[in-house]
């Protein structure tokens, strides 16, 4: 009988597979923490034979070279990936014998990139699932504006073409198991639901239920920012990643945070942005572990900037270091716990700024109080509607231009609360005075607060 178990990885929203029999396995698009991979083959009890990427990937950091060193299996890569290491190249229709009886079989799905491959695993004849990266994905496909600018249309024109070749070559029942998908930028729009079939999807993906030219035309339409750290994975995983390095940082007290804050560097609280909004080192930056950190976190830190952690217990130092590194943010300088009291030096007090519900905000432009309201939403977000008057800045934009934010208490607002809470952090450490606004986007309506919205037909 073979297997597949699913590694996920909330944060960036992407899943990893380990697939296999009785003796040996095949793993799909690892992350750079192999060690992870390395225990789930473990558990198996069996041999990793063959480490298998779809692409190059622009979102994350691959552990499959390392991987593949670390279990002598071989490394199967897309022959027409330009990549700077040895592998095995693999081209379309190419078999692998992954155990007993169990056949990996490459297909040729341009979309995401150029050279993007799948990988149909069968049983004796017969399909048990797809690897699908980011060709087909749950409701939607991966998106294809990530290589070249002026490959776009043409790749997803091929995104509609490779679905089609998967839902003609694999039967109805067949899993689909792609990497993206679950909350990554790679995916050309989210999706519900974590779990689907090819005979699920030619029901109700648009690349399978719309002609070409309008699932094309819809998609590029609909397409939103690229985080810009991407624009350093592939590179990276072109070149051939690093083995990635998690031991603890050093300890940082007081006087050095002072001065790693005085030389420019970042300083980020893990903590919830509750524990940072009642009291944190003034001149540091709350990005919550539990939230999307990675993403945000090197989507808005300039590439290279030396990063100290903060945080309650050492385990989230290491769970943070950990997500990091999938980004290629690799060592952190230095890092804090405990009592955020210790974290200033002697004498010295922590900062602090309000938390407020929407019903607030309205409560204050009631009284006629002149307030900035602010909204760090994506642009995609902002056109289904925004508050009258808001200034809108995304908040990966925001570190570049907060001078343009006018003067004045800044209400600082999000769809929920968790990127509102990474901007007043960065309003409150340039010298603002910021309220963070912690509640849903659609409690704006129900406070009384007007809302224009651009798209309405009224």
């Amino acid at each position: 009988m073979f297997f597949v178990d699913t590694l996920e990885f909330e944060g960036l929203g992407n899943r990893s597979y380990l697939a296999g029999g009785s003796s040996a396995a095949v793993v799909i698009d690892p992350p750079r923490d192999i060690d992870q991979v390395i225990a789930a083959a473990a558990r198996r009890g069996v041999r990793i034979a063959f480490v298998a990427e779809t692409h190059v990937h622009n979102d994350y950091v691959t552990g499959g070279l390392e991987l593949a060193r670390i279990t002598g299996a071989d490394y199967l890569v897309p022959a027409g990936a330009h990549v700077s290491f040895a592998r095995t190249p693999v081209a379309d229709g190419d078999t692998v014998t992954v155990d007993e009886g169990l056949v990996l079989r490459a297909l040729a799905t341009p979309g995401h990139t150029p050279h993007h491959t799948s990988y149909a695993l069968a049983e004796c004849g017969r399909g048990v699932a797809a690897f699908t990266g980011g060709s087909l994905l749950i409701g939607t496909v991966g998106r294809p504006d990530l290589v070249e600018p002026r490959l776009t249309e043409q790749l997803a024109r091929a995104q509609h073409a490779s679905a089609h070749r998967l839902a003609d070559e694999l039967d109805d029942e067949v899993p689909v198991l792609p990497t993206h998908g679950f909350g990554s930028f790679c995916s050309s729009s989210q999706a519900e639901g974590d779990a689907t079939t090819i005979g699920q999807e030619r029901k109700t993906n648009d690349a399978l239920t719309l002609d070409v030219d309008t699932f094309v035309a819809e998609m590029l339409a609909g397409l939103d920012d690229v985080p810009a750290y991407y624009a350093h994975m592939g590179p990276a995983n072109a070149a051939g990643p690093a083995p990635v390095d998690l031991t603890p940082p050093r300890r940082a007290d007081g006087e050095e945070i002072a001065s790693l804050l005085a030389a420019g560097e970042w300083v980020v609280d893990l903590r919830s942005r509750m524990a940072f909004a009642e009291g944190h080192v003034a001149g540091s930056f709350n990005f919550e572990g539990q939230g999307k950190l990675a993403t945000y976190l090197a989507w808005l830190i300039p590439w290279g900037k030396p990063v100290t952690l903060l945080a309650e217990t050492p385990e989230q130092v290491a769970g943070a270091q950990r997500e990091l590194a999938r980004v290629g943010i690799d060592r952190p300088a230095a890092a804090a716990t405990g009592d955020p009291t210790g974290w200033v030096r002697a004498g010295e007090q922590l900062a602090s700024f309000p938390r407020a519900r929407f019903a607030d905000l309205a409560q204050v432009r009631e009284r006629g109080e002149q307030v900035v309201v602010l909204d760090v939403r994506r642009d995609s977000e902002r056109a289904g509607g925004f508050i009258d008057g808001s200034v809108h800045i995304p908040i990966h934009e925001l570190h570049g231009r907060i001078g343009e934010v006018p003067d004045g208490t800044v209400w600082v607002h999000c769809a929920g609360g968790m990127r509102a809470a990474i901007a007043a952090s960065l309003l409150d450490a340039a010298g603002r005075d910021v309220v963070a606004v912690d509640d849903g986007f659609e409690a704006a309506t129900e406070a009384g607060l007007t809302l224009i919205r651009p798209d309405s037909t009224d």
